[in-house]
């Protein structure tokens, strides 16, 4: 099976030796995106602009792939803190529509950066 990088300047650039998202037979695996404005470099305060402004970097990255958020099956969800559970879902459901994909949100120690939220994607091509 051949596998190919998706590389895009709309997102941030890998933080360390990994591919922004790998495309492998019919499957776009989207590498965790946290809140970095990819133009500014900035970090958004507060769980809903970070949720935003990471779901914006993993839209880049899908599009990239020649995909949609419609073609994303599969979603893990890196929460700082489970209280935000409410306010990122809030936004998240903003990107998905239904049959929404399958997911996953857990609570982590920490995160890239000191972020909030980091989100972690796979798309099917058709």
């Amino acid at each position: 099976m051949m596998k190919s990088a998706i590389q895009t300047t709309e997102a941030p650039g890998a933080l360390g030796p990994y591919s922004q998202g790998i495309r492998a037979g019919n499957l776009v695996f989207v590498s965790g995106q946290i809140p970095l404005n990819p133009d500014s470099g900035v970090i958004p305060e507060g769980i809903t602009a970070q949720t935003e402004q990471s779901l914006k970097n993993v839209k880049a990255v899908v599009e990239a792939a020649a995909c949609t958020m419609d073609d994303v099956v599969e979603v893990s969800v890196f929460l700082k803190d489970m209280n935000d559970f409410t306010a990122m879902n809030g936004v998240y459901e903003g990107f998905f529509k239904a049959p929404y994909p399958a997911r996953a949100a857990v609570e982590v120690a920490r995160l890239p950066k000191d972020v909030l939220v980091e989100i972690k994607v796979t798309a099917l091509v058709e």
